[in-house]
């Protein structure tokens, strides 16, 4: 990364974390002027993703604090730089994981910034300047114009910020691996923040969608709600062997640790399992469901820029949105304490200009 932005700052208000205590608090911190690349943008509301949670514990080991977290944005521009063109004041736009990357690369040059090996994230990463980059649980963010997409006008800006981390998630590796055939048959692992979309995309597509969750109480949901064709309990011997060999792909979105010997045998032969969720210690992998299934795992990170647009524009003409619960900041940390029992069907969305809060 080799470009450099205005050294002046403005003065920003937001919500932090300290420390590994995992307390969010208010915090006042400094971000750069608008370049002529660049645009500023007023948030309206952001998403708390699982991935908030590991960062403001510190679990992956990497975390710098102050940690403003955040990467589920959505808001306005309220000003441009003169090298932006495709962007107005007062555009809908949301931006994702990503803040900057090399522009350089064959992952860079082929619309593939999210596997840059200089990728850098919208919090918790280091911005072109050499500054620290900071997060959407604040009021606004200064973005540049390369990592910004628009949103539909028929989205809403709160049930549509999820779509930037948990849509792309699984709309990225759905695309990838070509699993937008009518009829084929997806299982998909987990129904939190990022399966329930994986499953609305899924019959979006036209494929015959399957639930695999260890709850047997979210069968009616995965069914009535969200549309799912069949729904499979992990932990059910007989559902397992019933449902052997019968699936073309599978996303798994769980975020804990679990085998994948179960998971894999309900893969057809030459089936492909798509790993997303980020469990923070190693999962099972037994070899025998590989081998005598010639079965492929793979992983999927977030999606490029082009592609995120891609979806967005997806969800605009399929009427995708999160199903989310909308709160305030001053009910943040609650909300990560309810985040860890998974108490949320589907999002916590943080409306970050109400007035309401008194944190």
């Amino acid at each position: 990364m080799t470009e450099t932005t205005p050294k002046h700052t403005q003065t920003v208000a937001g919500w932090a974390a300290m420390d590994a205590t995992g307390k969010i608090v208010p915090f006042v911190f400094k971000r750069r002027e608008n370049g002529p690349d660049d645009v500023t943008i007023k948030i309206l509301y952001c998403g708390i993703c699982h991935t908030d949670l590991h960062h403001i514990k510190n679990d992956w080991g990497n975390t710098v604090y102050p940690l403003v977290p955040g990467h589920e944005i959505t808001g306005v521009i309220t000003k441009i730089g003169n090298n932006v063109s495709n962007f107005k004041i007062g555009n809908r736009v949301g931006v994702g994981c990503i803040a900057a990357s090399c522009l350089n690369c064959e992952f860079c040059n082929d619309s593939q910034e999210n596997y840059c090996n200089q990728l850098q994230f919208t919090y918790n990463g280091v911005f072109w300047d050499g500054s620290i980059t900071y997060g959407g649980y604040s009021r606004m963010l200064v973005a540049d114009k390369r990592f910004v997409v628009h949103i539909p006008d028929s989205l809403p800006l709160d049930a549509a910020a999820p779509l930037l981390c948990a849509g792309i998630t699984v709309f990225s590796p759905m695309k990838q691996h070509n699993m937008l055939q009518p009829g084929k048959k997806l299982g998909v692992v987990g129904l939190g923040g990022l399966g329930h979309v994986a499953v609305k995309f899924g019959k979006a597509f036209g494929l015959h969608v399957t639930v695999i969750s260890t709850s047997r109480s979210k069968e009616m949901e995965a069914r009535v709600r969200l549309g799912a064709d069949d729904f499979i309990v992990s932990t059910d011997k007989k559902q397992l062997k019933n449902g052997a060999r019968s699936l073309d792909y599978i996303i798994d979105t769980v975020s804990a640790w679990h085998s994948l010997g179960p998971i894999l045998d309900l893969l057809k032969v030459s089936g492909t399992l798509v790993f997303v969720g980020a469990p923070d210690k190693p999962v099972e992998l037994p070899a025998f469901p590989l081998i005598f299934g010639k079965r492929v795992v793979t992983g999927s990170v977030i999606g490029g820029i082009k592609e995120t647009q891609e979806m967005m524009d997806f969800c605009g003409k399929h009427n995708i949105t999160c199903d989310i619960e909308l709160v305030t900041p001053d009910y943040i940390n609650e909300a990560l304490h309810r985040l860890v029992r998974n108490d949320v069907r589907y999002r916590f969305v943080i409306d970050i200009a109400s007035t309401k809060s008194k944190l």
